[in-house]
């Protein structure tokens, strides 16, 4: 739990938590004047853990998101993944960690428009070096598993925009990640749709897979386990909760 939190949460069983950042600041330089995206956060998830990240604009959420995965380093502090720590890897190190161990969801789909479902999900087992049968047999499954496996040659245009997301979830699916970072993942959703999708992250929770969540939306932050709120850079609660469920009756399956 965050040094700043006011609730513990549960230890899923893991020797060591998956994520570990201890005093995080991060600083950028805009227009000569120093801005403090975050200010000494520290933070552990466990593996399997669903945890919802929220706060308003500038809270620093999607810096924190940044460095989590990879995309970005702190300023100063530490930040480990299963016990290694990350945070002063050089680019392409950072990549491989992306690439391996990390699985991305973004408000927008980020699909290619001509493009079919499953070639869509094959992508980075292409920049992986994953070719031919094999790779076409994993973002099959990888589709399958979120509920598309009768669409897989259907293009971003012949789907619904919960299909659609479902699709970057198969493609965030298809290396086998061990965290899967969702930035804002239902903002383009209507809410039965943003449901079902938060419901598919429960069942991908379920099966041990590590969920953290930055959304503004209580309703999607209310699916989470754990849900963590920022202010001005900073962690100001960090707590348990009872996650809201949709029934599997209530889950459209195509």
């Amino acid at each position: 739990m965050g040094a700043q939190g006011t609730a513990s949460h549960p230890v899923t069983g893991a020797m060591s938590p998956l994520i570990e950042v201890t005093e995080v600041y991060k600083t950028y330089a805009t227009g000569g004047l120093p801005v403090h995206a975050l200010r000494g956060v520290s933070l552990q998830v466990q593996e399997g853990e669903y945890v919802a990240i929220m706060g308003a604009s500038g809270s620093g959420k999607t810096t924190l998101m940044n460095i989590l995965g990879c995309l970005d380093r702190p300023t100063r502090g530490h930040y480990r993944m299963a016990g290694r720590e990350v945070s002063g890897l050089s680019r392409n190190q950072l990549a491989e960690v992306r690439g391996r161990r990390i699985g991305f969801v973004f408000q927008s789909f980020n699909l290619l428009t001509r493009t079919s479902a499953v070639d869509n999900v094959i992508l980075p087992l292409f920049y992986a070096g994953v070719g031919g049968r094999e790779a076409a047999r994993r973002a099959t499954a990888a589709l399958e598993r979120v509920g598309l496996g009768r669409r897989l040659r259907h293009r971003p245009a012949q789907l619904s925009g919960g299909e659609q997301q479902r699709v970057a979830i198969a493609r965030a699916l298809v290396n086998q990640p061990r965290l899967i970072l969702a930035d804002e993942p239902t903002g383009n959703l209507d809410s039965k749709a943003s449901a079902e999708i938060m419901a598919l992250f429960q069942d991908l929770g379920r099966g041990g897979i590590t969920i953290v969540c930055v959304t503004h939306d209580p309703d999607v932050a209310a699916f989470a386990g754990r849900l963590v709120t920022m202010r001005d850079g900073r962690v100001v609660s960090d707590q348990t909760q009872t996650p809201s469920t949709l029934p599997s009756t209530e889950v459209v399956t195509p």
